[in-house]
């Protein structure tokens, strides 16, 4: 029933054949035509590079005489053969561990490297006949004679050690500067800074790659085949492209699963009252300062704030409010506080502020922000808190509307708490299976706290290069996003999702359930 699915399901959604469902497809047609046991290639791999030090470390002991009659027997045959070179068989076997290792994570077993390690051992033994004759072994006169005969002993040394040479660069896949920085000085082609990073580059990306194939992976096996998804807004899920598949654009991957964001009961509510002083002196006190020099007005409301207490008043016709303005150091004194701010006006009154500081503060905490209605019924899924103005009413922002956004202030301004508190609102809106973050942190003591949270595509980076690697991942992705929304003739992804990928969905869900219920009649 399974197999039939799988056809059913290829022959309702045709796609364009991506590396994952290719690798998908290689280890059922493994299984398949096999009678082993349904084993992925990687563990096989890693099944192979054990059995491959296990028999290094078996020739050893048959070296010194710790391995029985079999071990004792296999030395006196492989002696005939290698003579002292039998002490390559275990380093041999040692290099294709060391390879079948590094294959692990990738399709393919490197067959270079592996050439790479036989090259190694021939040439070596090749090398002790030539240098001791007779010590070779059989195997080492067979390819050492024919290349003495022919261009002679030290051309032949040279060769085979070039050999030696470039056998353990393939095998260990070591940049030539780097396996030889002496020389590389020498000539005066030392490997800068620069030329590091290129060479660590692909690698580094090729990791941050690998993290977002699997970050998919995992979206994709969590969700729901037989109930319908709810229609979400799309956050970034990675992935790789495809023109004709709209679900590799899957910005929403695994929306349909619940997401149960942690208690708001773990934040802090809402701390201390602020206190102000006598409202009536200050504000006599601000209009008489401004009577002094020259300024009528009238004083309005005061709006009190959990940090600052806001003065609202209407100056009478003709006074400029330049002339208020410059008069902020002279209000200061008579308030014996500071620093005061003019607001001149207030948006969208015709009144001009003076917000004077609290000689007591109160904190506000996120848990009651975050049982408000506008944040608990929003809509938008990057929808982050900022706090609360002077009247009391909390303030969001929509980081989707944001291209960019710079966070700065004196020192104990509160640079830090902003960032927290972006991060900590993104968690409570979003689970990991629509959200994906990417954060830096050079400073490695205020972010580094969030390296246990699944919302990580890789843990904090605190290295600038590496920081620098992942940017450009970032650029990549983003210019592949970009040409998916060209080639599907949308201006951004809400109305992707609208258009094309909520449609597409609900299209396969349908599809799927049709399927259900038909195998559910014909069992």
């Amino acid at each position: 029933m399974a197999l039939r699915k799988t056809k059913a399901t290829k022959r309702a959604k045709p796609k364009k054949e991506t590396k994952r469902t290719r690798r998908k497809k290689e280890e059922e047609f493994d299984e398949e035509e096999s009678l082993s046991l349904p084993i992925r290639s990687e563990t096989l791999r890693g099944v192979w590079a054990i059995l491959a030090g296990a028999a290094g470390v078996f020739f050893m002991l048959a070296w010194f005489g710790f391995a029985g009659k079999v071990g004792t027997t296999l030395y006196i045959w492989l002696s005939a053969l290698f003579g002292v070179g039998y002490v390559l068989v275990p380093i041999s076997f040692a290099l294709i561990a060391f390879v079948l290792f590094l294959s692990i994570e990738h399709e393919k077993i490197g067959t270079l490297k592996m050439l790479g390690t036989g090259i190694f051992f021939l040439s070596s033994l090749a090398f002790i006949e030539t240098l001791f004759p007779g010590k070779g072994g059989l195997v080492g006169q067979l390819i050492s004679f024919p290349l003495t005969y022919a261009i002679d002993t030290i051309a032949t040394t040279v060769a085979l050690l070039a050999l030696i040479v470039v056998s353990l660069l393939i095998t260990f896949d070591a940049h030539p500067q780097r396996a030889f920085p002496t020389l590389a000085r020498l000539m005066g082609k030392e490997l800068d800074e620069s030329e590091e990073d290129h060479i660590l580059e692909e690698d580094e990306e090729a990791a941050i790659a690998l993290e977002a194939e699997r970050a998919e992976a995992e979206a994709e096996d969590n969700e729901e085949i037989e109930e319908e998804p709810k229609k979400s807004p799309g956050i970034f899920n990675f992935g790789n492209s495809s023109d004709s598949e709209p679900s590799a654009f899957n910005f929403a991957a695994g929306g349909s699963g619940a997401y149960s964001p942690p208690p708001i009961s773990l934040l802090q509510k809402d701390k201390g009252k602020p206190a102000v002083g006598d409202v009536k002196a200050s504000a006599n006190t601000i209009k008489r300062t401004l009577q002094n020099f020259g300024i009528d007005v009238e004083m309005d409301e005061v709006s009190i704030g959990p940090t600052v207490t806001r003065y609202a008043m209407k100056p009478a016709e003709g006074v400029r409010l330049a002339k208020i303005m410059s008069l902020q150091s002279n209000l200061e004194l008579a308030l014996a506080a500071t620093p005061i701010r003019i607001e001149a006006p207030i948006p969208g009154k015709a009144l001009v502020g003076i917000e004077v500081p609290n000689t007591s503060k109160s904190t506000l905490g996120l848990a009651t922000i975050f049982n408000d209605k506008e944040f608990q019924n929003s809509d938008k899924p990057l929808l982050v808190a900022l706090g609360r103005d002077i009247t009391g009413k909390p303030h969001f922002a929509n980081i989707a509307k944001m291209p960019h956004m710079l966070i700065a202030g004196a020192t104990g301004a509160g640079k830090s708490v902003t960032v927290h508190d972006i991060i900590i609102s993104l968690l409570y809106r979003k689970g990991p299976q629509e959200l994906r973050m990417i954060l830096v942190d050079p400073k490695r003591v205020e972010l580094t706290l969030y390296n246990e949270i699944p919302h990580l595509l890789t843990p904090v980076i605190t290295d600038p290069k590496k920081a620098i690697l992942a940017l450009k991942w970032l650029a990549k992705e983003m210019d592949r996003r970009y040409d998916v929304l060209e080639a599907e003739k949308v201006r951004d992804i809400a109305s992707y999702h609208k258009n094309i990928y909520d449609p597409y969905k609900k299209r396969e869900v349908t599809q799927r359930t049709k399927m259900h219920l038909n195998r559910c009649r014909t069992l």
